[in-house]
């Protein structure tokens, strides 16, 4: 089985019966997490009633991509049979953040924790050949490019845009982008630190991304308006995401 299962949506914060950012992806029988924002445990505690996954990525240190990296953590600290520890893959600040929300349950005793933003290329994780493009935001932050036989994924994370998202998702068969933003950028250029779903479409169409799925989206936002900013720059499959939302891969 091979799917990606939409955990969270929202940027900043969840709005009423959604969460923040958070994907499970499953690759024959490999269970991976790309972030745990707020509110994206218990959906994934739907799939994964024991919160038993194979590796976790975090992006960066805000809550809305980490926060519920806490109660994953408790979950799996206070299971009956912990395990080994879960590889951990984030940036620097993650760990820091996430320990201060409980400081008497120590992360380490859950997780094994490596440093997203220096790991080689052609890292193993599991089947996934795992690489990392350093990206702009308020805080260290990487997006994430997961490549195994038949199948190459490409996450932005919550960056704005920048060349380096061309290698990110070159080529990729799904092109998992954050869509803040709505409508074309200033003069002045905006944001440096947030994509538009135009932004989105654009690096989609340079990257030569196969399906574009628009995610990370500003709490009342007009989904379907951001639909249609992508595809006036990007000729592919545009889908915006919604909770519980599952796509074969």
């Amino acid at each position: 089985m091979r799917r990606l299962t939409v955990l969270g949506t929202c940027g900043a914060w969840p709005e009423a019966g959604r969460g923040a950012s958070g994907f499970l992806l499953e690759y024959d029988g490999f269970r991976l997490v790309l972030d745990l924002g707020y509110a994206t445990l218990p959906r994934l505690l739907e799939h994964r009633p024991g919160g038993d996954v194979d590796a976790v990525v975090i992006t960066h240190e805000h809550p809305d991509h980490c926060a519920d990296l806490s109660a994953l953590c408790r979950v799996r600290y206070f299971a009956p049979e912990r395990g080994p520890r879960i590889p951990l893959y984030c940036t620097p600040g993650v760990t820091g953040r996430v320990q201060a929300m409980e400081p008497t349950e120590d992360l380490l005793d859950v997780f094994d924790v490596v440093d997203l933003q220096t790991v080689p290329s052609g890292h193993r994780v599991g089947p996934f050949r795992l690489d990392a493009e350093p990206l702009p935001h308020h805080v260290p932050h990487a997006g994430v490019r997961l490549t195994a036989p038949g199948l190459t994924l490409a996450y932005s994370g919550d960056a704005g845009p920048d060349p380096a998202l061309a290698r990110l998702a070159a080529g990729a068969d799904l092109f998992i982008a954050g869509a803040t933003l709505q409508g074309d950028r200033p003069d002045d250029g905006g944001d440096p630190y947030l994509m538009s779903a135009v932004d989105a479409g654009t690096w989609a169409a340079r990257a030569g991304a196969g399906r574009l799925l628009l995610t990370h989206f500003w709490p009342g936002s007009d989904r379907a308006r951001s639909i249609a900013d992508a595809r006036s720059t990007f000729g592919g499959e545009v889908l915006a995401a919604e909770e519980g939302m599952v796509l074969p891969l």
